[in-house]
């Protein structure tokens, strides 16, 4: 009968089954990936139902739907919820007993065999269980929230880098025109110089004005390629892929207004951020690693029911184990315990100050952005456009020449680039709005169903 016990036990056991990776597969999986932005917008129809989704001019909401598909770095977060899912309820199992078989060959006795079988049964109930069940629970819960994080790491990385490849696009065009100018300028004043109507230092200067313009073209140039090369590794897909998409941004040259945020408006997005509550699930452990301790003060019962053949004589031993307390009664790992509980608290009253000084310190830099790009679209830019506009009529007039009115419409293209830097302040500190608040502002994603809750 324990023989077949024994062969059903291992007939029912899980067997090992090996599943070698390499380098060289995963390297050819990722350069296989694409952006499957049919599919995106069909997940983003089901997630916005107001929302625009056309797969021909992805937004970043259908561009978010590729990264959920795609990055590694959200993909890896749902493998570490999967992982601590699956030992939430491997702590839900009871402790295995154990068994012990003994004999004894005594050759004067008639019945010269002793045969033995004691079994341990821990009795798995009261502190321990609770504290070992319930830590399980909040390491799924802790990886939910690392999840949340990752996946708003890897948008917010998407909004940035979004922001800027649009903004470079057209810097680089207004940067090709000052260049165009500058060299133009340069080529006049080189023709003059040869015929000694202008001084080398006139000449000096305007290669400085046509060495400063290059450098803002390659300038917008290197910044375009950095954010496609972060857009690629947002989206998970490999920079060739990156390269063919044609993003739309609705709105991006005329930034919302920044609304006074409420206390209670604060306060909601401060609840809801994953690193605050992550904060707290580690405090709750803390309360569950001073529960086990407590525990370990009182002895740990088990029972150990058995079988004898004593010479002959069947008996039915009982046992009751106690695994004693240390000698200090586990005040040592008592008080340590509760240290621990106090640094966690101490640890999310940080996490909260933290916050809500980096929302005070983001609204004041949006401010401070919107007030820089007014002034240059309001007082900078209108002053070039009508230098520009007078350096027309007066060339048409015959009053200035040729490089004269280059200059002119160079600083009009130099107030362009002013007003675009300051735009590109202005997308920055929305992000980094957006950031601390955990939540979108602006933009398609607002269209998510439950995002402003």
């Amino acid at each position: 009968m324990g023989l077949t016990v024994a062969v059903l036990a291992l007939a029912g056991c899980t067997h090992y089954a090996p599943k070698p990776v390499s380098v060289a597969d995963t390297a050819a999986g990722f350069s296989s990936r694409t952006a499957d932005l049919n599919a995106a917008a069909s997940a983003c129809r089901t997630m916005a139902t107001r929302a625009p989704c056309d797969a021909s001019h992805p937004d970043r909401l259908v561009l978010f739907e590729v990264l959920l598909a795609n990055n590694s770095a959200v993909a890896a977060a749902r493998a570490k919820v999967a992982s601590a899912e699956a030992a939430a309820r491997a702590a839900h199992a009871p402790v295995g007993p154990t068994m012990t078989l003994s004999t004894e060959y005594a050759g004067a006795d008639p019945k010269p065999w002793l045969l033995g079988l004691a079994t341990d049964f821990p009795l798995d109930t009261g502190g321990r269980r609770t504290a070992r069940i319930g830590s399980a629970d909040l390491a799924v819960t802790a990886a939910r929230y690392d999840l949340a994080d990752a996946i708003w790491t890897a948008r917010m990385a998407l909004v940035r880098s979004m922001a800027d490849q649009a903004v470079a696009d057209r810097q680089a065009i207004v940067a090709s025109r000052l260049h165009a100018l500058q060299e133009r300028r340069f080529a006049v004043l080189e023709r003059r110089v040869a015929q000694g109507e202008a001084s080398r230092a006139e000449l000096e200067r305007t290669r400085v004005d046509l060495a400063d313009a290059s450098s803002r073209l390659a300038a917008a140039q290197a910044k375009r390629e950095a954010a496609t090369v972060q857009i690629a590794a947002a989206l998970g897909v490999p920079l060739d892929q990156a390269r063919k998409l044609i993003a739309s941004w609705p709105g991006l040259e005329a930034p919302a207004l920044l609304a006074a945020f409420a206390p209670a408006d604060r306060y909601s997005a401060l609840l809801g951020r994953p690193d605050l509550l992550k904060g707290m699930t580690a405090y709750e452990q803390s309360e569950f690693d001073l529960r086990g301790e407590v525990a370990k003060q009182y002895p740990a019962l088990s029972v150990g029911p058995g079988f004898t053949w004593d010479h002959g004589l069947v008996k039915i031993p009982f046992n009751v184990g106690l695994a004693l307390p240390p000698l200090d009664l586990n005040r040592r790992a008592i008080a340590a315990a509760e240290a621990r509980r106090s640094e966690a608290a101490a640890q999310l009253e940080a996490l909260y100050a933290g916050a809500v000084a980096g929302i005070d310190q983001a609204m004041a830099e949006a401010a401070a952005a919107r007030r820089s790009l007014t002034q240059a679209r309001e007082l900078d830019l209108p002053i070039a456009t009508r230098l520009a506009a007078q350096a027309d009529r007066e060339l048409a007039a015959g009053a200035i020449d040729r490089n004269d009115w280059a200059a002119a419409q160079a600083g009009l293209e130099v107030a362009r680039l002013a007003e675009l830097d300051a735009l590109a302040r202005v997308l920055a500190a929305d992000a980094a709005l957006e950031e601390v608040l955990r939540r979108p502002l602006t933009g398609p994603e607002t269209l998510i169903e439950g995002a402003g809750a």
